[in-house]
């Protein structure tokens, strides 16, 4: 597997992100790193970074509009000059990726959202939010453009806020470089099913991306992957054995009283250790399971993965 760790764990109080990477390097078992754009990246040489990576590679960018700029949205911001700034930010990111050498560059509308009721034009919004991921991913048809949904965080309801509505926005932009990214703990807070997005998704040829964590499906904790919900992980790994992903496994995890590397091993262990169990079973006596359509069975296929 390809495994990629979160940035923000390794940046210490007073660091940098050229220390961050020299700390995250000497990880076993991480192939890949993701940048946020424009924090990551912004005042960096590209050659630097390339030359700290070592042999690491970037997967890609994540954007990340911060500061009072974009507290009133981001594709759905109400001056058109910040909504201009925000798609251009897309592009910028865009050039940043490739020459890093990543390929996917995710789009988490972190500001599009609401409040209150009357707050939002909600069919202008949407269609904003078409139209501006539209031209971004015109802009570079062989870079990937993966939607990230969460369902409130920063807004009370966010724009885009489910495995479907996702799909939805996909199937609305109409553009085969345009995806998702599936957050676990983000399905959690929905009450979404993970593998059913995840099957909707990859069936459709349109999972981009994973940000593997666990919660208990009230905010967003960020918690080791499998820690709260192993039944939900297994069957995960499962769907993603099922539908042959080969992408990157990105842990977004916050480790806020735990130190980064540790944590971030934990991680990889986890995932590691359920990915086991499923193969022991098999992908095909687990798709017989699930063919029967039967909770029992389902449930003595969970108590054998225990044992």
């Amino acid at each position: 597997m390809n495994y990629a760790g979160r940035m923000n764990s390794f940046i210490f109080k007073g660091g940098n992100v050229l220390d961050a990477i020299a700390e995250y390097k000497k990880m076993h078992g991480l192939t890949h790193l993701e940048f946020n754009y424009p924090e990551h990246v912004e005042g960096y040489d590209i050659q630097e970074l390339k030359k700290a990576m070592g042999d690491l590679k970037v997967n890609g960018l994540a954007l990340r509009w911060r500061g009072s700029d974009f507290l009133d949205g981001d594709f759905t911001h109400p001056c058109e000059e910040t909504r201009r700034r925000v798609i251009d930010m897309c592009k910028e990111a865009t050039d940043k990726c490739k020459e890093l050498g990543g390929s996917v560059i995710t789009l988490w509308l972190e500001n599009d959202g609401f409040e209150y009721p009357f707050q939002m034009d909600y069919e202008k919004g949407w269609k904003q939010i078409v139209e501006a991921i539209r031209e971004v991913a015109d802009y570079a048809p062989d870079m990937k453009y993966s939607i990230e949904y969460k369902p409130y965080e920063e807004r009370s309801f966010a724009m885009v806020d489910s495995t479907g509505m996702t799909m939805y926005l996909i199937n609305e932009v109409d553009r085969p470089n345009v995806g998702c990214t599936l957050d676990f703990c983000h399905m959690l807070m929905k009450h979404d099913s993970p593998s059913y997005g995840l099957a909707l998704a990859a069936s459709k040829g349109k999972l981009f991306g994973l940000h593997m964590n666990d919660g208990y499906g009230c905010k967003d904790d960020g918690l080791i992957f499998g820690s709260v919900n192993f039944a939900l992980a297994a069957e995960f790994i499962y769907y993603l054995k099922r539908y042959n992903y080969d992408g990157v496994v990105f842990f977004d995890t916050f480790p806020i009283r735990e130190a980064a590397a540790p944590e971030t091993q934990a991680n990889i262990d986890a995932f590691e250790a359920i990915r086991e169990k499923v193969e022991r079973i098999g992908v095909e006596k687990i798709t017989e399971v699930v063919s029967k359509h039967d909770g029992i069975s389902a449930q003595n296929l969970i108590l054998e993965m225990l044992r």
